[in-house]
């Protein structure tokens, strides 16, 4: 697969930017330091690994994928114990969290795509199998794992016809597809759009998230604190925030709150400036997780703010409708969370590149919101327990259709590429 040289001067001038985006942005600068000595940490991190032991390297973009392909990666660790696991990702938002992630036995920062880190990378490796999830498509990697035959999968894809693939600019991302070993679709329409373009190694296996969060409500840890926070009321779950979908959940508090609600907020950044900022903008009481984990009664409180991160799957149990952030700006985040514990959902309008979402709306199960006036409108259909009850049967009807996507994968591997 030729990669074109306008793509590693795309790279250079990207490697370039967040340099320069280092020197004032934390994330930046997470990027940048942790890709500092990549092939000594590399191989020091894999020089105990037993001579001959299989190596399975996935790659997740970040923190989202990484949820998603996790059910696969316990699987592969269950089915294939002597084999190594190497675990990559591409935002420091998925490595900082998940770096110490058990299931694993190397994790460590994608390098940046070129062709000499692309070539040093995989020579290093040499990993026997490679499972990139949903996307992130490196070109120069990608050539360079294909060029040495090893046996490359994608997982959990979606594809639409706006995507690069499809462009007249396009062939050599299309033809990338074209030499995976194996593409797993989550639903027909990726898998009709591939053909028609004459891919046919693919097959529809459902989304792994789907497996992952059913394993989340049966592992779900109890959250004494947040019962004692509700008390008798009902509580909206509003998940992921960023500040736009916090503007309307403060609008939405200062008129036209139900009677008998509880607001808990777990933002996307819960640092310390950004709990201030919200704090002054509540027009009501509010409590921080931290303050009741410590002893402090709910009081008056109506609000509660979660100041930590990792807990919000656990949330959506107590909950009866969920709010899921990140619709005013690129995307929301996960609705497969709350919808795996019964919570009809709401979140802003873009959402159109998550399938459960659009799936959601049509069968009433999801409301899209485009400002504060809606996400009232919204709430007022989702206030009573029967109106929540009539979301119950469509999700439930997308999680039993959508499940199994893991063991799908697994039979693949074990039977075309393992041999075992």
């Amino acid at each position: 697969m030729r990669v074109p040289p306008g793509y590693d001067v795309a790279i250079a001038l990207y490697v370039a930017a967040i340099r320069m985006a280092a020197l004032f942005q934390p994330k930046a600068r997470s990027w940048v330091n942790g890709r500092k000595s990549w092939v000594a940490n590399l191989e020091k991190g894999i020089a105990d690994f037993p001579s001959g032991a299989r190596r399975i390297w996935i790659h997740c973009a970040s923190l989202g994928e990484f949820e998603q392909g996790r059910p696969l990666i316990e699987a592969l660790r269950k089915a294939h114990p002597d084999s190594r696991i190497l675990l990559s990702f591409f935002s420091p938002s998925g490595y900082e969290l998940r770096k110490d992630y058990p299931a694993a036995d190397y994790i460590f920062y994608l390098p940046a795509d070129t062709r000499a880190n692309a070539r040093r990378l995989v020579e290093t490796v040499k990993p026997d199998l490679v499972i990139f999830v949903k996307y992130e498509f490196w070109l120069n990697t990608l050539s360079t794992l294909f060029e040495r035959k090893v046996p490359v999968l994608l997982v959990s894809a979606l594809f639409r016809p706006g995507q690069v693939f499809f462009r007249p600019y396009g062939k050599t991302w299309l033809e990338a597809l074209r030499r995976f070993r194996h593409i797993f679709v989550q639903d027909a329409a990726s898998k009709a759009l591939l053909e028609s373009y004459g891919l046919n190694n693919s097959t529809v296996a459902g989304d792994t998230r789907v497996d992952r969060v059913l394993q989340l409500v049966t592992t779900a840890v109890e959250i004494p604190e947040i019962k004692q926070f509700a008390g008798e009321a009902a509580l909206l779950i509003a998940g992921s925030t960023w500040p736009p979908d916090e503007a309307i959940l403060v609008d939405l508090l200062k008129n036209g709150f139900p009677k008998g609600w509880k607001l808990v907020i777990a933002p996307h950044e819960p640092g310390e400036a950004s709990l201030r900022h919200l704090e002054k903008l509540l027009p009501c009481a509010s409590l921080r997780f931290s303050q009741l984990h410590n002893g402090k009664t709910p009081d008056d409180a109506t609000v509660l703010l979660i100041d930590n991160v990792g807990m919000l799957a656990a949330l959506y149990k107590y909950g009866i409708v969920a709010y899921i952030g990140g619709g005013f700006g690129a995307g929301i985040h996960n609705t497969l969370e709350p919808m795996a514990f019964g919570l009809p959902v709401m979140f802003g309008p873009r959402h159109q590149k998550f399938r459960e979402a659009v799936e959601m709306v049509a069968a009433g199960a999801a409301i899209s919101v485009k400002n504060a006036d809606a996400l009232r409108e919204a709430m007022n259909r989702f206030q009573s327990v029967e109106q929540c009850m009539e979301a119950i049967p469509p999700i439930l009807n997308y999680l039993s259709e959508n499940r199994g996507a893991t063991d799908k994968i697994m039979k693949f591997v074990a039977e075309e590429i393992l041999n075992t």
